[in-house]
């Protein structure tokens, strides 16, 4: 499983990063205002910030256009800026146009907003290079979003599809675990959820012991 960190923050990409198993980042037009980057040439170089950080990783940056020439216009331009960038695109009717768009011109794409298997078929026939599942929203309503991850791993590998089941919206610890036992390709998470990874008592209890009984030696 790959660990991408869902941030927009500087700091936390940088101690993800020094953990040694980030693999990218994702973004999203509210995760830069979180940080005060506004206006286009500043999350431009945000973005190209990001991926300095995090050499090799795939960068999901995000169209904010709903029409398809608007997407394919904001998304050659991200694309653009790094040869990490991934292109972002919200599951829409022409989000599905532009998929295939970019697919044709080798241009990375991550599916945003996806809710649904019927949605994550789509992306994937469309050429998505990354679909993500919103679980933690599924949750919200009352439905089980890693059931979801579950359902588009059993179809991708029914018909051989390449997309990458990124899980996305994850709250806590327990849903990667969840993700990572059906099969989720990536999990993009808050810093705090990665670290919480470590955390064990018996370790600490553990570790305790072993410093106290490294003291009476």
């Amino acid at each position: 499983m790959k660990f991408f960190i869902d941030t927009a923050n500087l700091a936390q990409i940088k101690e993800a990063q020094a953990l040694g198993v980030l693999d990218g980042v994702t973004t999203n037009p509210s995760l830069m205002a979180k940080e005060g980057i506004r206006g286009d040439e500043a999350v431009k170089k945000h973005y190209v910030d990001i991926c300095n950080l995090v050499p090799g990783g795939d960068i999901s940056a995000e169209v904010i256009s709903t029409d398809f020439d608007g997407m394919v216009r904001e998304g050659e331009a991200l694309a653009a800026l790094h040869p990490q960038i991934v292109v972002k695109i919200p599951m829409i009717k022409d989000g599905v146009k532009a998929l295939k768009y970019f697919s044709e011109r080798g241009i990375k794409t991550n599916c945003t907003l996806v809710f649904s298997a019927g949605q994550a078929l789509l992306a994937a026939k469309a050429g998505a290079t990354y679909v993500s599942p919103f679980i933690g929203r599924l949750d919200d309503v009352s439905y089980d979003g890693v059931q979801l991850i579950e359902q588009i791993v059993h179809i991708y590998d029914n018909y051989g599809y390449k997309t990458e089941v990124l899980a996305a919206s994850i709250r806590h610890a327990m849903h990667i675990i969840r993700c990572a036992e059906v099969g989720a390709d990536v999990a993009t998470c808050p810093l705090s959820a990665i670290t919480d990874l470590l955390k064990h008592p018996l370790t600490d209890i553990g570790l305790a012991k072993f410093l106290a009984d490294a003291k009476g030696q």
